[in-house]
Parts: C-alpha cells; sequence; structure tokens
C-alpha cells in the first residue's frame, strides 16, 4: 500500500475538511461528491467513515440517497465550534476556574468582544465585529445577574 506514514493525516485534520466541503456545498453531499470536492486524496471509504464518525457525533445529519446517504452539517463553523466549547467546559467541574482562565488569557480586542456579547449590545441579530465576525447570536441563555466572569 505504499508508505502510508508519508501521508497520513490528523483525523481532525480529515473531518475538517469534510466539514469544509459540507458547508461551501449548502446542501447534502454524498460521500463520493464530497470526495470530489476535497483537494486532499482521500478513498472514499475513508470519506463514509469520517462522515460516519460526524453522524455518530451529531455533527451532521444524513438522509438516504440509492444505496448510501447524503450528508449535510447541523451547524454552520461558529455553532460548531461553541458547541465544542460547551463540551470542553462540561467536562471540568471548576466551571468557574475554567471560565477564569480562559477569559485572563483572552487578548485586548477578543475581550471587548466578549464583554459586549456579554452585555448584549451585540446579541439579537446584529453584527459581532466590523471585521467580518459574523452574525449575533439571538437570544442568550440566562444566567445569574452576577453570572459574569471577572
Amino acid at each position: 500500500m505504499g508508505d502510508e506514514s508519508a501521508e497520513r493525516r490528523p483525523s481532525g485534520e480529515l473531518e475538517a475538511g469534510v466539514l469544509a466541503a459540507l458547508w461551501a456545498a449548502g446542501g447534502p453531499l454524498t460521500p463520493g461528491q464530497v470526495q470530489g470536492a476535497l483537494e486532499m486524496s482521500l478513498a472514499r471509504t475513508t470519506i463514509t467513515t469520517i462522515l460516519s464518525r460526524l453522524y455518530e457525533k451529531g455533527t451532521v445529519t444524513r438522509v438516504r440517497e440509492g444505496r448510501g446517504y447524503a450528508y449535510t452539517p447541523t451547524e454552520d463553523a461558529p455553532g460548531l465550534t461553541a458547541r465544542r466549547m460547551h463540551t470542553e467546559l462540561a467536562k471540568d467541574e471548576d466551571r468557574s476556574a475554567v471560565l477564569a482562565r480562559f477569559v485572563s488569557q483572552l487578548n485586548d480586542e477578543d475581550e471587548r468582544l466578549l464583554r459586549s456579547l456579554l452585555d448584549g449590545s451585540l446579541l439579537d441579530g446584529g453584527d459581532i465585529a466590523p471585521d467580518g465576525g459574523g452574525p449575533g447570536f439571538g437570544a442568550r441563555e440566562s444566567r445569574p445577574a452576577d453570572g459574569r466572569a471577572g
């Protein structure tokens, strides 16, 4: 089979490539269509395995198409990142310490952005940032009045 170690990529990189292809498509893709959209050379079985794992994680949905499936991401890239952040936060019992450490490591621009989001000035459909930071998040989850990281 050749030198597999020379071509071996981290699974996160493969998943990211597959998700990027799905997001760019704007509609359901079969593994063969994903294969055609990717800039990297991967076997269709590898792509099918990646899509199956993403489906098991809830990252993509699938519908029957012929003898196989066509896949669609469950959320956009910012939504997926936010879900991953929530998952990581839920792994630690001391949420306060994790959030405090996270906030302490923000650069000034991200700190201002987070402060604006917590104040509500950028929520409910407004733009996050003039530099293309994306759309607003709509309604936020409730939190105690003193629930800010400081």
